[in-house]
């Protein structure tokens, strides 16, 4: 299943344009990247620290909850990038449940899901915050970048093309699979 890429310079979140998106009825899978947010957002109305370097990206895509759950895709899409990451980094990456990735209990990576329901369909939007190449500094806390693990400058289009890449996958196993198979198929 082909996703759909929409490249912005500057959003406030890409959350919220996912959501506007789906509301001007674009219904096929879409990703939303932006090379600077100024108003990214984590659970529980936290803020994301969105530096211009890193990767800010929202995927959308229809699902059926009786399928799938929100709480399994939250699972799902922890796995699924830490699966991912994994093949770049090490096997050293922990999942933080129910939505971050840490290195050596350092955040590196945040995962926001939300729920929209339009024209009858329920949408899932899939908010990645990925600190590539800069570390934010946060006070609650500790953080870190795939640059500082691996020591090296980290393109943003290659690894943006290998998370495009397993979405698609994943979006075409979804459809076949159980929860149950996707989940040992992913960690």
């Amino acid at each position: 299943m082909k996703i759909k890429i929409k490249k912005y310079k500057k959003v406030k979140s890409t959350n919220d344009i996912a959501l506007k998106l789906i509301r001007k009825n674009i219904s096929e899978p879409t990703l939303v990247i932006s090379e600077k947010q100024t108003n990214g957002r984590g659970r529980v109305g936290k803020k994301w620290i969105s530096r211009k370097g890193n990767l800010f990206i929202s995927l959308f895509f229809q699902f059926d909850q009786k399928k799938i759950s929100f709480k399994q895709f939250a699972i799902l899409n922890a796995f699924l990038l830490k699966k991912l990451i994994s093949k770049t980094i090490s096997n050293k990456i922990k999942i933080k449940w129910p939505n971050d990735l840490i290195y050596n209990k350092q955040k590196f990576c945040g995962i926001l899901q939300e729920v929209i329901k339009f024209n009858n369909f329920d949408y899932l939007i899939v908010g990645i915050g990925l600190n590539t190449n800069i570390v934010p500094q946060n006070k609650s806390f500790e953080s870190t970048s795939l640059k500082n693990i691996l020591n090296k400058k980290i393109n943003n289009q290659k690894f943006l093309k290998k998370i495009v890449t397993a979405y698609e996958k994943f979006l075409r196993e979804k459809n076949r699979y159980t929860y149950s198979d996707l989940k040992r198929k992913y960690k």
